[in-house]
């Protein structure tokens, strides 16, 4: 039998939403249930949020909504996937990439300021694995300079620092709804609109530059083309199935941080005499479990370790190859610091199966199989 790294999870409730959303005869964007979404951010996270059907569109707009212009810099992780940098290149920006801390390996904050010029515009924070990056020194930097702050929380969905909700302390933040992760509609994301500035605007670029949705209110006579813009709505029909996730939530979080919980303390033997690390657990930080990861002792031991539970049945897998060792990354962007951690972590990582319905027997076994591997290596 093999065990896959991601299982997408359902309610039960979204056949239901779907069939409703079909019954409205209303499967295009900003229906009943896309409302139903945005109510539930305002409620749950204190900001104003806009469905977007990925969470690269909605990085997108946090490029436009910045006005970058060709030259402009923005500073971010390396160890990211690609829609971070590329929501800014398509701009004609220019990602600064700097080393992550080795703890979460988020944006190591004590690298920002060398790594800003004449030309730096902004920070784009990325919160690995739903664990936040340290928001306070970051927003700390940023005012100083009168940098705009960013946040990537693809991975973030339901993960909070010091109480507030990830994707809340920029001026904008980016949420997936990707079927890998935690809260899901297969392809889906949110733009988190902080700051107020940005709401009227962000809603034209979403509604392809026109101001649609202020005729939609009656607050203009007919709407026409105002602005850049492009489709970044989702469908309906992927509203409603965010919908049945979304009123589910909390069951979904607490199910992934028992079987988090529970891989955590099955390799405490292993970190303890040196033959993998474990996530760290930080203060001040409630992440979401959105991934179990562990850190082999080097790049051989890590391959050694993924071919023998592979050949197990186990899915395990690697993570990102850094941007800054990329070709487009060294094309498009630079580095602005040394990457050890970077490089040392992207050799390094390896990530577990995990899911909300991952039957704990199946997580005993893949958690024997790898100790197997690890300690036969």
């Amino acid at each position: 039998m093999r065990i896959p790294f991601n299982v997408p999870y359902a309610t039960g409730h979204e056949h239901r939403h779907i069939s409703e959303a079909i019954e409205n005869r209303h499967l295009s964007g900003d229906g009943p249930f896309t409302k139903r979404c945005h109510e539930w951010f305002r409620q749950r996270i204190g900001s104003p949020a806009l469905l977007t059907h990925s969470c690269t569109a909605a990085l997108e707009m946090c490029a436009l909504l910045g006005d970058f212009q060709p030259g402009d810099e923005v500073i971010m992780p390396s160890y990211t996937f690609v829609s971070t940098a590329n929501a800014f290149v398509l701009r004609g920006a220019v990602p600064v990439f700097i080393d992550i801390e080795p703890a979460a390996f988020n944006l190591d904050a004590r690298l920002i300021e060398q790594a800003i010029g004449p030309r730096t515009r902004a920070i784009c924070v990325v919160h690995y694995a739903g664990n936040a990056a340290a928001m306070e020194e970051i927003q700390a930097v940023a005012d100083r300079h009168g940098l705009l702050v960013f946040e990537d929380a693809a991975q973030g969905a339901m993960a909070s620092y010091r109480g507030r909700a990830l994707g809340t302390f920029g001026g904008l933040g980016a949420l997936s709804f990707h079927e890998t992760k935690n809260i899901s509609c297969g392809e889906g994301g949110a733009l988190i609109l902080n700051d107020p500035r940005f709401g009227e605007r962000a809603e034209m670029l979403r509604e392809k530059g026109t101001n649609r949705s202020a005729f939609f209110r009656g607050q203009v006579d007919k709407y026409t083309w105002v602005d850049l813009g492009s489709s970044f709505l989702p469908s309906e029909l992927s509203a409603a199935f965010l919908w049945a996730q979304l009123e589910h939530a909390d069951e979904i979080t607490e199910a992934r941080r028992q079987r988090w919980n529970r891989y955590y303390e099955a390799f405490t033997d292993l970190e303890a005499r040196e033959l993998v690390t474990r996530p760290a657990v930080l203060p001040n930080r409630v992440h979401n479990a959105h991934m179990f990861q562990l850190l082999a002792r080097s790049l051989d031991h890590r391959t050694r370790i993924l071919r023998k539970v592979r050949a197990r049945g186990v899915d395990a897998v690697f993570h990102y190859v850094p941007l800054h060792s990329s070709p487009a990354g060294r094309r498009f962007g630079r580095a602005a610091t040394p990457m050890p951690v970077t490089d040392a972590v992207s050799e390094r990582l390896f990530r577990l199966p995990l899911w909300p319905h991952l039957p704990l027997p199946l997580l005993d076994e893949v958690v024997g199989i790898v100790a197997d591997a690890v300690v036969a290596d």
